[in-house]
């Protein structure tokens, strides 16, 4: 079956809008897992006080705050994402934060060109912009809200075999959905982590002085089967691809999945391999 970026887009914000309570309510293990690399997003963007900011696939918002809190009074972020669900969370965190320099805009990732040309001086996407099935296009709109020397950044995951928390279970449901392997240029965890290939994406939108850096940031957890429940109760990735398999199945698949991910148990608890790539370039 041909892939259908309009379907594929219609059905990722419907699983999103399923999985925003579940991602807001993991929001500490995301900020601890995700944190150094949130860091170096902020520093690759450039982003300090009052700057402008924009979050683009802004999910529940972890990056938005500590964006906002950079920036201080005398700068703003506005959060955006496809689903309006998990920005109204990004909303209460704000306001439970008493940060007031944050507002929210549902909108596409690949809608960017809606917005006032150059009217930001960094653009932030955490874990989001692999998910876009027109990269080029949310790109392109990324450049065009930049203002002059304004700066862009992204986490996104390296290569499979470096993010085993991850492709483990993408591997099994893939397989037990009956699901062909990815597409070259096709929407997808590990889309952009091949050598070379974040670059190119960048430089072909017209960026320059494009930086990445690779980020260690094992998942760390008590155990293989709060992996499981963290993944299985937040990753809309996971719930689409495993939308292809039979209800009654399901339960088995994410058996399998616990069952592969022990591997990963230590004395310590489980440490799920994963490494993030930062990338930073200028308009």
């Amino acid at each position: 079956m041909a892939f259908d970026p309009i379907q594929y887009k219609t059905t990722t914000r419907s699983q999103w809008e399923d999985a925003a309570e579940a991602w807001h309510r993991w929001g500490p293990t995301l900020e601890t897992w995700l944190g150094p690399a949130t860091e170096a997003m902020l520093d690759a963007a450039g982003v300090r006080a009052g700057s402008r900011v924009l979050d683009v696939a802004a999910g529940a918002g972890g990056q938005t705050i500590a964006a906002a809190r950079r920036v201080g009074a005398a700068g703003r972020v506005l959060a955006t994402d496809i689903s309006p669900t998990i920005l109204s969370y990004a909303a209460k965190i704000a306001a439970e934060a008493g940060v007031t320099n944050v507002e929210t805009l549902e909108l596409d990732g690949e809608a960017l060109g809606d917005l006032p040309a150059a009217s930001f001086d960094a653009v932030i996407s955490r874990v989001g912009l692999i998910y876009f099935p027109d990269q080029q296009g949310a790109l392109a709109g990324m450049r065009h809200a930049l203002a002059e020397r304004g700066r862009i950044a992204a986490v996104v995951y390296s290569t499979a075999d470096r993010n085993g928390f991850f492709s483990v279970p993408v591997s099994i449901i893939r397989s037990r959905a009956q699901l062909p392997p990815p597409a070259p240029g096709q929407p997808g965890p590990f889309s952009l982590g091949a050598p070379g290939v974040l670059e190119a994406a960048l430089a072909t939108a017209g960026f320059h002085d494009i930086t990445v850096q690779a980020v260690p940031s094992p998942l760390r957890l008590t155990s293989a089967a709060d992996c499981v429940r963290f993944e299985r109760e937040s990753f809309g990735a996971l719930h689409q691809m495993l939308s292809g398999v039979p209800e009654a199945e399901r339960a088995g698949v994410w058996g399998e999945v616990a069952d592969a991910l022990a591997q990963f148990e230590t004395a310590d608890g489980f440490v799920g391999p994963c490494e993030l790539l930062v990338v930073g370039a200028s308009r």
